[in-house]
């Protein structure tokens, strides 16, 4: 058996009309990482999705789940090893209340009304949702209704969770407590999180690999800073650099300010402007008086 939680292997799919949404497509994922697929819109990120979860069937290649074959699994043990979370919460949310939708996954694998309360339980305080447990699903706000279906997905006790484009639809801050949510499940219940995204800014604080997907093949993959350096790639896949990193690069190319390399993350360009500027006129911070 291989080491790799998800092993798609030259994967290829063509929808009936022809259209090729996958070309030997390589994509691997270990135990334990937080893997994004970056992509725009109708790279194939949804269909490669559709195919680890085995609502697909590829047309060409192999997708293995823990070194075994999808037609392994039982639906019921597929379900009980990966998680998926749709983009839209509407598509995933079936019951009227939280902890109505939360048991739906648990009670249909039979297990006991005192082990349900507890997947029910486990899964609300995971993604902070304990005081929504009697609401009504139509009473949440979409942020809600993402981390309930996310809540939903892991009372089943999946070791991989695949996200649809997570933070579509939210706010900024939606956004960054979505991602620090998953953060938090990879890091602190060892959960292998692979998410697809067109969304760049948040990736270099949390994923350790980037696959970048544009029109149904994989221009590149790696960590962020191997990526997000060929910006060529970036634009030809209708993609961006970090909000951080275009500051810094254009303070570069604009107004000549050396950097050695392009930061990621605002503690990376606070470190290299600090750099920069000269020690006489960095005032440290005012320390209260002392009583």
């Amino acid at each position: 058996m291989d080491n790799f939680a998800i092993d798609a292997d030259h994967v290829s799919f063509a929808y009936p009309n022809g259209f090729m949404a996958l070309e030997d497509v390589v994509f691997r994922v270990s135990s334990g990482e937080f893997v994004a697929m970056l992509a725009s819109n109708g790279s194939g990120k949804t269909t490669l999705i559709k195919i680890l979860v085995g609502l697909l069937k590829p047309q060409t290649g192999t997708v293995k789940i823990g070194g075994r074959t999808l037609s392994d699994y039982s639906d019921a043990q597929l379900y009980q090893r990966v998680g998926l979370v749709f983009q839209n919460p509407n598509d995933q949310l079936v019951s009227a209340t939280v902890a109505e939708d939360v048991a739906f996954g648990p009670r249909n694998l039979g297990l006991t009304a005192e082990e349900v309360r507890c997947r029910i339980d486990e899964a609300l305080h995971c993604v902070g949702a304990d005081h929504l447990r009697e609401r009504a699903i139509h009473h949440l706000s979409f942020g809600e209704q993402k981390r309930v279906a996310i809540a939903g997905t892991l009372a089943m006790k999946p070791s991989i969770l695949i996200l649809d484009e997570p933070t579509a639809g939210l706010d900024p801050a939606g956004e960054h407590e979505m991602m620090r949510l998953l953060g938090d499940l990879n890091h602190q219940q060892g959960i292998t999180v692979i998410l697809a995204t067109h969304s760049v800014d948040l990736l270099p604080l949390f994923a350790h690999r980037i696959y970048l997907l544009n029109r149904g093949r994989v221009l590149k993959q790696g960590p962020a800073h191997e990526v997000f350096c060929d910006q060529e790639l970036l634009r030809r896949s209708s993609l961006r650099l970090p909000y951080v990193s275009r500051l810094l690069d254009e303070l570069n190319r604009f107004d000549g300010i050396p950097m050695n390399g392009l930061p990621l993350t605002i503690g990376e360009a606070r470190l290299q402007l600090l750099e920069l500027i000269p020690q006489e006129l960095i005032v440290p911070p005012l320390l209260e008086a002392k009583a």
